[in-house]
């Protein structure tokens, strides 16, 4: 963390998605940010550096990836996305991750500053830690090891049985995936009924009681301390998922959501936090409009949802974390307000994630964690010129960078 005081003059600061300065400064001491606006006083001995012609955005925050559990998706061992077991509640996907993955600098070269790092697999995945993309070790990078608990809910589409010539295997019928979905629906509820049966044992003093770390990680849980983050993406899906919640009275957020802007007004009226990753994914059918997808973050964010856009999740989405932004921006073009979208990839993920009182927008007392660009954060064209991280200036350099100044500079034949 930075211990000198640093005034920090641009073109234009984006405070918050609504509010901006122009031209604007920021005072940053000790790592947080101690005034903002148009015109700060300055105190003696303070370090002025002059970003005239850049503007000054929030660190971007990824709301969902696999940085540093995936390195090259075609190669297995450089994969640990998932856990073995379909229940795995105390596996913590932050201890996993490679620190010195290629990736890392690649998406923090782009403006993402923090992500969430999600495990796979099951179920009930385990928690996911928040990371901020910088620093030595995993330790260090760490900023919140147990951000929410992971629950994969099971798919409520029916698929009409079509017999092949060429297939070996039997295809099941309606009634059988029909009872198979509510088999696996009837596991998770008596997964969460036995984590309270051990939270309730635990309280009752019993000399009997044994310490078994998969309903020790459940307690938070139950106790309402840590959120449960809902993966699914089908419309009955959604709704079979936060009527769970609802009954059980979990916090939850969404998370996938593909079909979520049919139930926009639904969802705003539940409260429920939603992180869209569909935005570039292709409509379901033919005959549908080629920006099916593209309008749903706006119809999300007009009907009052607190929405966050998102990568989809797996290991090939790992090495196009820096695109971020223009998943946001794209949006923007259907619908979707500048304002709205700024706030998806900044201060609406920090509040999924329960730090917004430290990230997501420049604010007095908030860290001083923020980037700077060439032009509009939104615009394809513009570049991320510089980082700072609570107060210290991070290098950009990335394997790209290093590779486009090898080639720059090869030999003349």
């Amino acid at each position: 963390m930075g211990e000198t005081t640093t005034l920090y003059r641009a073109k234009k600061i984006q405070a918050t998605p609504s509010q901006f300065f122009q031209p604007g400064e920021i005072l940053i001491e000790n790592g947080k940010i101690r005034a903002i606006g148009n015109s700060v006083k300055i105190p003696n001995g303070c370090k002025i550096i002059e970003w005239k012609n850049s503007e000054i955005y929030p660190g971007l925050i990824s709301p969902g990836s696999s940085l540093g559990l995936a390195e090259i998706n075609a190669l297995r061992a450089t994969r640990d996305l998932s856990e073995v077991g379909t229940h795995t509640p105390a596996i913590e996907a932050w201890v996993a991750v490679n620190p010195d993955s290629e990736l890392i600098p690649v998406a923090r070269a782009n403006g993402i500053t923090h992500s969430l790092i999600i495990p796979m697999g099951g179920i009930i995945s385990g928690t996911s830690g928040l990371l901020q993309l910088h620093g030595w070790g995993i330790e260090e990078m760490v900023i919140k090891k147990q951000v929410t608990l992971h629950l994969w809910w099971p798919g409520h589409g029916l698929s009409i049985p079509q017999p092949s010539l060429k297939s070996k295997t039997k295809p099941k019928s309606i009634a059988k995936q029909d009872k198979e979905r509510i088999k696996r629906i009837t596991e998770i509820n008596e997964y969460f009924d036995q984590a309270i049966a051990y939270q309730k044992l635990k309280r009752s003093g019993d000399q009997s009681f044994v310490k078994i770390p998969s309903w020790e990680a459940m307690i938070p849980v139950v106790e309402g301390k840590v959120p449960i983050m809902i993966h699914a993406d089908e419309s009955r899906q959604i709704k079979a998922a936060v009527q769970w919640a609802q009954k059980r009275g979990y916090q939850i957020v969404l998370s996938g959501a593909r079909d979520s802007w049919k139930h926009a007004d639904w969802l705003a009226e539940n409260k429920i936090p939603v992180i869209f990753r569909h935005i570039f994914s292709a409509p379901p059918h033919r005959s549908f409009p080629h920006d099916y997808y593209f309008k749903a973050p706006g119809i999300l964010a007009r009907a009052g949802v607190s929405l966050s856009i998102g990568l989809p999740l797996g290991g090939w989405a790992t090495a196009n974390q820096r695109n971020l932004p223009y998943h946001a921006a794209h949006g923007v073009a259907h619908g979707f307000s500048r304002e709205k979208a700024l706030a998806s990839i900044t201060i609406e993920p920090a509040k999924a994630c329960g730090i917004d009182q430290r990230l997501g927008t420049l604010e007095k007392g908030k860290e001083g964690t923020f980037i700077r660009t060439s032009g509009d954060l939104l615009d394809i064209r513009i570049s991320v010129l510089g980082m700072v991280l609570q107060g210290d200036e991070v290098s950009l350099e990335s394997r790209h960078t290093r590779l486009n100044s090898r080639y720059l500079n090869r030999p003349k034949p």
